[in-house]
């Protein structure tokens, strides 16, 4: 059942290429919000599929028919268009999918006629490999930015960060923004900011260097 699988979330991401397998280690439950639901189309018709990864260059897809490498398909994400490509790996129900051209992400993430299908998520989370510096106090941390959304980011820190802790987080050519630490584990640290980013905001922010 689709149900069963609808509190994960779906990641997305600039990258030309096809998301890679996921991780043997489940994830934390403090990440997951819901699993966008897409059709997945090949010569023996069409199946409902889990969309967990989006990136420009493909789609990491939880499949219910088994798939094997090499097979041409095609992914729809909203009614009447479908973006065509191919299975670069199988893992379980799991397939990658790299398509024949990159998409647009940032232009999907913002299309109107999405937001009418139900397509984008309520926060979409965006995978992210910045540097930025991380103010607590009178401590100043430089991090790494693992994922971001309009309502929090997730950072690598070697610090260990209190829980409830008032922080000041500056990225690369954005203004600083002011949060609150949620978690910190294993080198990693979620942090809540106090009020959401403009969706068009972060979308010019995530916009890969040279993009118009």
């Amino acid at each position: 059942m689709l149900s069963s699988d609808c509190h994960q979330e779906t990641i997305f991401s600039f990258s030309d290429k096809a998301p890679l397998p996921p991780e043997d280690r489940r994830r934390d439950p403090r990440h997951l919000t819901i699993l966008r639901v897409g059709a997945l189309i090949s010569e023996g018709g069409r199946e409902l599929c889990l969309i967990r990864n989006i990136s420009a260059g493909g789609v990491m897809a939880h499949v219910y028919a088994r798939r094997t490498t090499g097979e041409r398909v095609a992914i729809e994400l909203k009614s009447n268009h479908r973006i065509p490509g191919f299975v670069v790996w199988v893992s379980g129900s799991n397939v990658g999918i790299q398509f024949d051209e990159p998409v647009d992400v940032a232009g999907m993430l913002s299309n109107q006629s999405m937001l009418e299908n139900g397509w984008r998520p309520r926060l979409p989370r965006i995978e992210v490999d910045r540097l930025a510096t991380l103010r607590c106090g009178a401590d100043l941390y430089g991090v790494n930015t693992r994922d971001i959304s309009q309502g929090g980011v997730k950072i690598e820190t070697d610090q260990s960060l209190e829980m409830g802790a008032a922080v000041v987080l500056t990225l690369d050519r954005f203004r600083p923004i002011h949060g609150v630490v949620r978690w910190c584990s294993e080198g990693l640290a979620g942090i809540a900011f106090n009020q959401l980013i403009p969706f068009q905001e972060l979308m010019e922010w995530l916009k890969p260097d040279g993009a118009a």
